[in-house]
């Protein structure tokens, strides 16, 4: 291999498992020069936005995607003519990919067909076997899982409105083509349609769905309907916090961090698990087991341009209240600016959303998929409130707890909203 042959950078898995992202914006032009670990593209996935660098220097030969294309992992997505004074890495397995910073590039339009040849069955899109390997479908199916296909004829097939999965493929290797699109075009356009798609765009939008709000929407449906969800409310007294808030926010080691009542929340959801462990638990289908956690990587929901994203903070029950407060600002910061990375996106075990922001008291959150229990922390609010049998003007709010009743039992979920009202109403404990 020459360091000058030219390199096509195929799109990598930058989550758990994903099998696709949109091109949301190009950093680069064709005939740019770049240099290693510069950003490249930007794209959306369905868990955060994302900013691809690439793994060598080179000229940009050709942009493969288009901003607003949704494009599978393991597509190329740019091909660059690698600097001749930087060092090519051994192809040591022959299959024309070498490894990089993230996902991989190939040896020019050759290997290209030999990707889509070696692709199989029961494997993550993207995934590669060596082309003298015999592979075949399964019985009686003549066409590659996701309607394989070209990027061209994949756009095609969304203009036309056609699913390439149901398209019978006559190209090579049971590949779709254009032909293969407008046949089934044809079909599509001669059968009646049930709903009628109105034409006044004065009175009606419509917004695609996908990337976050189309992982937030079917995440959300898939809680709804597996985890049997019980919610409890309290109202508490929360004077003495925000009391607290303000001589923490007088102090030299809080300066330039907001502190606010969800961040007193945070803290107190990690010390009342230490008395209900089985309330930071998830469910193994595949076992029948119930999973204790004995460690809180607390979910914080964010409100984000992109729509609803959970990323949580790691071992946050190992953090003071001080290293608490700065963590949730910088995982919040992430998710509003787009910089969320894949990793603070999974493996969460409890949640926070504060829908008080928003003026509203209280609310019966959803559980994100896994997790075992949500709080949602209602709008701080004056209300008269008895104290030692006197009516006074307190700062009151109300909790929500949402818990998943396969893990958590009446008993347990009350007990556990009791302590966080605790430690709420009575709050020395939150910062020791």
């Amino acid at each position: 291999m020459t360091s000058n042959s030219p390199f096509e950078f195929l799109l990598p898995d930058v989550g758990e498992g994903l099998e696709e992202a949109e091109i949301v914006h190009w950093k680069v032009s064709i005939g740019q020069q770049i240099e290693v670990n510069q950003p490249i593209v930007e794209i959306e996935s369905a868990k955060s936005l994302v900013e691809l660098p690439s793994p060598f220097a080179g000229t940009v030969l050709d942009l493969l995607a288009k901003e607003g294309e949704v494009v599978r992992v393991g597509t190329p997505i740019i091909r660059i003519q690698r600097s001749t004074s930087e060092p090519v890495a051994d192809d040591k397995d022959g299959t024309g990919r070498t490894e990089f910073l993230v996902g991989s590039v190939s040896k020019g339009e050759g290997s290209r067909r030999q990707r889509r040849t070696a692709r199989n069955y029961g494997n993550d899109a993207g995934s590669t076997k060596s082309a003298n390997e015999n592979i075949s479908p399964p019985p009686g199916e003549f066409k590659f899982p996701g309607g394989l296909a070209t990027p061209p004829v994949r756009k095609l097939a969304r203009e036309l409105g056609v699913d390439l999965d149901a398209v019978f493929g006559t190209g090579p290797e049971g590949s779709v083509t254009r032909d293969d699109v407008q046949a089934a075009a044809g079909r599509v356009q001669h059968e009646p349609s049930v709903i009628q798609k109105s034409v006044d765009t004065d009175r009606e939008s419509r917004t695609p769905i996908r990337g976050v709000r189309r992982a937030m929407a079917e995440a959300m449906v898939a809680s709804a309907f597996t985890a049997p969800h019980v919610t409890e409310f309290i109202t508490v007294d929360v004077s003495a916090s925000m009391h607290l808030l303000e001589q923490l926010r007088t102090q030299p080691k809080y300066a330039g961090i907001r502190l606010s009542p969800l961040t007193l929340l945070a803290r107190a959801m990690c010390l009342a698990v230490s008395r209900t462990p089985e309330i930071n638990s998830s469910w193994d289908e595949g076992a029948q087991e119930i999973v204790t956690k004995h460690y809180v990587n607390l979910g914080i929901a964010t409100a984000t341009d992109r729509g609803l994203l959970v990323p949580n903070v790691k071992n946050a029950d190992r953090l003071t209240l001080n290293e608490l407060a700065r963590a949730i600002a910088e995982v919040v910061e992430a998710a509003r600016t787009g910089k969320t990375q894949p990793a603070q996106m999974v493996g969460g075990t409890m949640s926070i959303t504060n829908i008080g922001v928003f003026g509203i008291d209280t609310g019966t959150p959803i559980l994100p998929p896994g997790e075992s229990a949500i709080i949602a922390l209602g709008a701080v609010v004056q209300r008269p409130w008895v104290v030692g049998g006197q009516i006074m003007v307190r700062d009151v709010t109300t909790l929500a707890l949402s818990f998943d009743h396969r893990l958590v039992d009446g008993a347990q979920g009350s007990k556990f909203l009791a302590d966080v009202a605790l430690m709420l109403q009575e709050p020395a404990k939150l910062v020791t």
